[in-house]
C-alpha cells in the first residue's frame, strides 16, 4: 500500500467581485496517496514554491472564453510553481526531477496531463523558476525583444516597474543602451528602481496628480517603447506622449482587474497620428523560445548584469494574504510563497 499523507490546500470560497480579500480563500486539509495510478501518464508533485501573479485575479471571476480558465469555487487554486517529482508514470519525468509549470496551491499535487519544464540549472535558487527563470522572465523577454523590437538609444517607459516582469524589462532595456524610466507606487520602490535595477529615472505615480505632465517631464522628446502593465489612466497619458512609430507591448492591466466595469481609454487616436503599434501577447504562445531565453539570461545573472528581487512569504497558510497583497502593492519585487524545503 502506498503511503497516505495529509495535504494542506488553498481553496477559493466563491467567485470574487471587487478587490479580493483573504477571506475569499480558506485553508483546508485533505489526504493524498503518494503514488501515481499505474498507466495514468501522470506525476505526483511535492510543491516547493508557488508564484503569485496578477493574471490570477481575473481567474477569480466566472469568465468564459478567457485564455486562463476560471478557478472553481470549492477547489484548490492553481498557478505557476516549482515542485519535485515524487512519483511518475510519465516517460518525460522521473522521481527526483525538479520542474516548473502549472500546479495546485497545495502541498502535494497529482497532475494527470503534465506540461512542465524540467529544471536543468539547479545551481540557482529554485524559487527563481517562479520569476526570473520562469514565466515572468519569459514574459519580460518576449514582450521587450519580440513584441517591441527595441533599438539602442530609444526611450523606454515601464509601468508597475518594480514587479516581477517590470524589473527585468528595465534591465534588458539598460543592457541594450536605452533610456529607461519606470513608475511604481511607493518611494521605496522608486529608490529600488534607480539604485538596484539601474533605471535612469523613476517616479511614484500616486504623487503625480497629472500623469500626462509627469511623462512630459521625464520624456520631453516622447516615448518609443511602453511596456504596459497597468492600463487605465496611465495608458491614456502614455498615448499622448508616444513618438512616431512607437511600440506598446500590452502585458497586463492591473488597474482594471478589480473593477466590475473597466475604465475607458480616450486617447487611442494617437495610435493613428503617431503610427504606433500596440500589441497584446500571451507568454505561452512563445514558450518555444525558452531555451534561447535561458542562453541569454543565465550569463547575465552569473555576471551580475541582471539583479533580481524576491518577496517571499513563508508557508502555504500565508498564500492568500500574499496573493491579495499584489493588488494593493504590498510586495516589493517578485511575490513568491515558500511551501516546503527541497
Amino acid at each position: 500500500m502506498a503511503e497516505m499523507v495529509s495535504n494542506k490546500q488553498v481553496i477559493l470560497k466563491d467567485y470574487v467581485s471587487g478587490f479580493p480579500k483573504e477571506t475569499d480563500m480558506y485553508i483546508t486539509t485533505s489526504s493524498i496517496e503518494l503514488k501515481v495510478p499505474k498507466d495514468s501518464n501522470g506525476v505526483l508533485l511535492k510543491n516547493l514554491y508557488l508564484s503569485c501573479d496578477p493574471y490570477m485575479r481575473p481567474r477569480m471571476r466566472n469568465v468564459e472564453g478567457s485564455y486562463a480558465e476560471s478557478f472553481k469555487p470549492g477547489s484548490p487554486i492553481t498557478g505557476y510553481g516549482v515542485a519535485r517529482v515524487l512519483d511518475s508514470e510519465n516517460p518525460e519525468f522521473k522521481k527526483g526531477d525538479f520542474v516548473w509549470g502549472m500546479t495546485g496551491w497545495e502541498e502535494y499535487s497529482q497532475i494527470t496531463a503534465p506540461h512542465f519544464f524540467k529544471i536543468q540549472h539547479t545551481d540557482f535558487p529554485l524559487s527563481y523558476y517562479t520569476g526570473i527563470l520562469g514565466m515572468p522572465g519569459m514574459t519580460a523577454y518576449v514582450g521587450f525583444y519580440e513584441i517591441c523590437s527595441p533599438k539602442k538609444g530609444e526611450y523606454v517607459f515601464i509601468s508597475a516597474a518594480s514587479g516581477a516582469v517590470g524589473q527585468l524589462v528595465g534591465q534588458f532595456a539598460k543592457l541594450l543602451g536605452c533610456h529607461v524610466v519606470g513608475s511604481a507606487g511607493s518611494q521605496d520602490k522608486v529608490d529600488l528602481l534607480k539604485n538596484k535595477f539601474g533605471f535612469d529615472e523613476a517616479f511614484n505615480y500616486k504623487e503625480e496628480p497629472d500623469l500626462n505632465a509627469a511623462l512630459k517631464r521625464y520624456f520631453p522628446e516622447g516615448i518609443d517603447i511602453y511596456f504596459e502593465n497597468v492600463g487605465g489612466k496611465m495608458l491614456d497619458a502614455v498615448l499622448l506622449n508616444m513618438r512616431i512609430h512607437g511600440r506598446i507591448a500590452v502585458c497586463g492591466m492591473i488597474s482594471q482587474y478589480n473593477l466590475d466595469i473597466p475604465e475607458g481609454v480616450h486617447n487611442l487616436m494617437n495610435l493613428i497620428v503617431k503610427r504606433v503599434r500596440m500589441e497584446g501577447f500571451l507568454v505561452p504562445d512563445h514558450y518555444h523560445l525558452y531555451p534561447k531565453f535561458l542562453e541569454i539570461i543565465i550569463p547575465h545573472i552569473k555576471e551580475g548584469k541582471i539583479v533580481y528581487v524576491e518577496d517571499t512569504a513563508e508557508g502555504l497558510e500565508s498564500a492568500p494574504s500574499a496573493l491579495v497583497g499584489l493588488f494593493s502593492g504590498q510586495n516589493v519585487g517578485k511575490q513568491v510563497v515558500k511551501v516546503a524545503t527541497e
